[in-house]
């Protein structure tokens, strides 16, 4: 702001001096008093404006902390621009442990020298992830041996029946879902009486520790590649061996796993058109492993 625009005499034409000096004195006496005004008026104009620029550095200050604040609270793939891309991992609820019966241990805890699950082997199911579509009939439920045989083909099913039979099978605890995607998932816990008749359940019926590949496979499969999936789901007191059927196939991939955690042996099977893919395949396996074991 100039001073020369504060006053109106400072900047007066010639033709308005010649008109004062007309007056008199009486004209100079009265601009005598404008011109003293002009300083106080100039102050109160600079600090209404010094005022106005604090209110509105406060105002943008705060929006500034508030903004910080909102950032640094969300993760980070909530931050608009910096949302990481999926790495296909699936989104399961956040799992915890079943309560026990009174004064039950925990498996592979001291004073659990059978290694049993006393938890409701139901409520260690997997649960589905978000986005599943759950088979209402298999749901986290008991479920019947043939339910199970289901998994295999006709030429396996007696063998395996048997098998079960002979094996002081307790019962079989089991969920089933789909995803959006198409891929249908079957979780089976199989407890038996004893660690000695899973394990021999599993390594005997099932020839889950074979070398080259099991000789029973799921239904539709013909041909299977083994996948070592215990050296990167460690879960102490566990086995674990995976499979995935190998190409050609038809039109559906299948990959399977078999874990045993002392009285439990459970089947997990992933089917998709087309591949049945590997993240959240392990993803699955090494849920329902952290669950047993």
């Amino acid at each position: 702001m100039s001073v020369t625009a504060s006053g109106p005499a400072a900047g007066a034409a010639p033709e308005a001096a010649e008109a004062g000096a007309a007056v008199g004195t009486d004209a100079a006496v009265e601009e005598a008093p404008r011109a003293a005004t002009a300083g106080p008026r100039r102050s109160r104009r600079v600090l209404a404006a010094v005022a106005r620029w604090t209110a509105a550095v406060v105002v943008f200050a705060g929006a500034g902390a508030g903004t910080a604040a909102w950032i640094t609270s969300l993760e980070r793939h909530e931050v608009p621009g910096l949302a990481t891309e999926s790495d296909g991992r699936w989104e399961y609820p956040e799992l915890s442990l079943p309560a026990l019966p009174e004064g039950k241990p925990r498996p592979f805890t001291d004073g659990n020298d059978g290694e049993i699950h006393y938890a409701d082997a139901r409520r260690l199911v997997l649960p589905a992830p978000a986005g599943a579509k759950v088979d209402p009939k298999t749901d986290g439920t008991w479920v019947t041996t043939e339910s199970f045989l289901a998994l295999y083909g006709d030429e396996d099913r007696a063998e395996l029946r048997t098998a079960l039979a002979d094996s002081t099978l307790r019962h079989i605890a089991a969920r089933a879902w789909t995803m959006p995607d198409g891929t249908r998932s079957t979780v089976h816990l199989l407890r038996f009486g004893s660690v000695a008749y899973a394990e021999a359940f599993k390594d005997d019926a099932l020839d889950a520790g074979a070398a080259s590949a099991p000789a029973v496979l799921p239904r539709g499969v013909e041909d299977v590649v083994p996948e070592d999936y215990a050296s990167v789901v460690d879960v102490p007191d566990t086995t674990l061996y995976g499979f995935r059927e190998k190409k050609p196939y038809g039109p559906e991939q299948t990959r399977w796993a078999y874990l045993q955690t002392g009285d439990i042996v459970a089947v997990v099977t992933q089917v998709r058109a087309g591949e049945a893919l590997a993240v959240p395949f392990q993803q699955t396996v090494t849920l329902q492993n952290q669950l047993l074991g």
